[in-house]
């Protein structure tokens, strides 16, 4: 088409996450990588994965979300093949962009499995792209980032329909005064104010609260790894638990909003830790779904593919703030700041 892109693959990027016991202490080992974790810490970390015999969901409901993909532009088009690379686990992105630079890849596209704006969510993933380039010399492939996509009814509308899958699950009685926790992973403080990953959490709560038909709900925050000096966003969600018991609230439903695929802090920091938690406290906690393959979601993937193709193409989104640009600003969302170690 006049005024078209041609690209001829697309990268499908993610975290990772091991598939077996033995990919455990090594896969940690990638995700801490120039922190300074103790070893003791990523041993403690590691016992919550042997709950699952080593396993995270995050790579099969990955390779799920790809087959949907290929479906997809199998039937509309475009005819793009898809690869797929983690930033800490196997697939590794180098390794993918190797294989795309030598099955003759000359431009793509990447999708990353993050909705909002952050250092991890959005600049980290380009950096990861431009090392995997780096290290595969010059015949890698030109990479270009679609845009993030908070508030685009593709990822809006399925969550909707989850949450009142989770509200339906709860007996009418009671269902009046559920009340309803949309969770994402908590940041640091540095890295939170210099992004706009709170903003556009709060607009897409707000989005998904209307078409589930919500009157009241509220933002909690989960997974949080720092030190305790370092401050990161709060409430987390086992305070917020604590305290709607003590208000007397005895049905919850938590939404993991920030994720649009069970990872590990899904199944055990919500679905193990927030579960006994909330026994404890007398609660009966509901998790509803994350995103995963639904149809609709599936379409806005391709729809992103469509955008960067077809420039002129209208960009759909829900929101106040609008679609964010498809390149991101130089110092838009830079790193957070380490704390010292004295």
């Amino acid at each position: 088409m006049p005024g078209s892109t041609r690209y001829d693959a697309l990268l499908f990027v993610s975290f990772g996450g091991p598939e077996g016991p033995d990919d455990v202490m090594p896969f940690l080992e990638n995700v801490t990588r120039g922190r300074g974790v103790p070893r003791e810490r990523l041993a403690e970390v590691a016992e919550n994965y042997a709950l699952f015999d080593g396993i995270s969901p995050i790579n099969a409901q990955n390779r799920a979300l790809i087959a949907a993909l290929e479906a997809e532009l199998e039937r509309h088009g475009p005819p793009l093949p898809i690869y797929f690379g983690n930033r800490n686990w196997q697939p590794l992105l180098a390794d993918t962009v190797a294989r795309m630079a030598g099955d003759g890849v000359g431009r793509a596209l990447a999708f990353v499995t993050s909705a909002y704006a952050s250092y991890s969510g959005c600049r980290q993933y380009l950096e990861n792209i431009e090392a995997a380039r780096r290290e595969v010399g010059d015949t890698a492939p030109v990479i270009d980032k679609l845009r993030t996509f908070h508030d685009h009814p593709g990822f809006i509308e399925p969550m909707a329909l989850n949450v009142a899958r989770a509200l339906g699950s709860i007996a009418e009685p009671a269902r009046a005064a559920v009340r309803v926790l949309f969770t994402a992973h908590s940041l640091p403080m540095s890295m939170a104010e210099s992004s706009d990953y709170v903003a556009e959490l709060e607009e897409a709560a707000e989005l998904v609260a209307e078409r589930a038909g919500l009157q009241r709900f509220e933002r909690a925050y989960q997974s949080r790894s720092g030190p305790p000096t370092q401050p990161w966003l709060e409430p987390d969600v086992l305070d917020r638990l604590s305290a709607l018991a003590e208000e007397g609230v005895r049905d919850v439903v938590v939404v993991p909003l920030g994720f649009i695929c069970d990872h590990m802090e899904v199944v055990f920091d919500l679905d193990v830790q927030a579960r006994a938690h909330a026994e404890r406290l007398g609660i009966n906690l509901v998790r509803a779904a994350t995103v995963g393959s639904a149809p609709p979601f599936v379409s806005m993937i391709r729809e992103l593919v469509l955008e960067r193709i077809e420039p002129k193409r209208e960009r759909r989104g829900l929101g106040k703030r609008g679609s964010r640009a498809d390149s991101c600003p130089p110092g838009c969302c830079p790193p957070p700041q380490r704390p010292s170690r004295r």
